[in-house]
């Protein structure tokens, strides 16, 4: 059944092909990557996209109203729209936690406070209590706001949704 040709010849294959396997990644690793002083420096990445993200400009301020002018005219039922992403996750009912925290009477309660529910201990290192704005800079940006944190939301980049949600979640609990 199997001499020992046979056996030699499959040897050779995967042999072969795991040497092919080895040059695609030596040949990938040299067109995707730059090495910084020689053969043995420090790999860093060879195509670079620049976002402006070290300009000085970019730490202005965005123009526009501010979070507290924008929330003393939020919409409720606007912000029961753009809860709508966070339903995946989130639950309104007091008690009844999902991928996610309920939200329940989340605006104005203590952090990390959810009954049954099993926090990173993230969010304790930056805030106490979720008042609107602190929920405004959480939502607006959940990893930058609380870095370790377990929520892996992008955010919500318009003022005007973050305080209409915010306005919608007042309404349950308080």
């Amino acid at each position: 059944m199997f001499d020992t040709m046979t056996f030699t010849k499959i040897l050779g294959g995967f042999a072969g092909a795991f040497l092919v396997f080895l040059l695609g990644k030596f040949v990938a690793e040299e067109v995707y990557a730059a090495r910084v002083g020689g053969h043995d420096g420090e790999v860093v990445q060879g195509y670079l996209i620049d976002t402006g993200a070290g300009d000085e400009d970019s730490g202005a301020e965005e123009s526009g109203p501010s979070f507290d002018e924008v929330y003393a005219s939020a919409d409720a039922g606007k912000g029961e729209r753009v809860f709508n992403k966070c339903k995946a996750c989130h639950k309104l009912e007091k008690g009844d936690n999902s991928t996610g925290p309920y939200l329940y009477g989340v605006v104005d309660r203590e952090v990390d406070t959810a009954e049954g529910f099993g926090y990173s201990g993230a969010l304790e290192q930056v805030v106490d209590i979720w008042t609107p704005e602190h929920l405004d800079g959480f939502l607006k940006n959940p990893q930058g706001y609380a870095p370790g944190t377990a929520m892996s939301f992008a955010g919500l980049s318009k003022v005007e949704d973050r305080a209409n949600v915010i306005a919608y979640l007042a309404t349950f609990g308080g």
